[in-house]
């Protein structure tokens, strides 16, 4: 079929009798290959066999109003969640409050609390790492910036 024609069907201008987008060799529920027997473009990629970690990859986000929103930064940083605590719409007395309940909730539960922003911390659990943007930098050999 040719462009013009093609066109003027997609128009509804005439009528397209070719049954083109139908497969009758369609199954439901066909089976997919085995991951070994993906197809793969680039002969360098390998296609895992198992699933990877299912491991939650969370960080909670809490603005708290006043004190009494400190239990759900507890709750979430007990469950093993890093989580910002955004202070900016408090109070300086009750940010103060909310401050000190964080830094017991860290220390009992052998955490870290880290200064993102003013009047804005960062809470992780023990297991979670923060790399900040030098020490990454640091990390890489023949990085960009290694002019030597």
């Amino acid at each position: 079929m040719g462009s013009v024609r093609k066109a003027s069907a997609w128009l509804g201008l005439v009528e397209d009798n070719e049954d083109r987008y139908y497969d009758d060799d369609y199954t439901e529920g066909a089976e997919s290959p085995a991951p070994a027997e993906a197809w793969v473009t680039d002969p360098r990629v390998r296609v895992a066999a198992e699933a990877g970690e299912a491991r939650s990859r969370r960080i909670a986000t809490i603005t708290p109003d006043s004190f009494r929103d400190a239990r759900a930064i507890g709750e979430m940083f007990r469950d093993g969640v890093p989580v910002i605590v955004n202070l900016t719409s408090m109070e300086p007395a009750d940010a103060k409050r909310v401050v000190d309940f964080a830094a017991g909730l860290i220390f009992g539960l052998r955490g870290s609390i880290d200064r993102v922003a003013n009047r804005v911390f960062l809470l992780t659990p023990s297991d979670t790492k923060i790399v900040s943007g030098e020490a990454a930098g640091r990390s890489t050999e023949g990085g960009f910036f290694n002019q030597s």
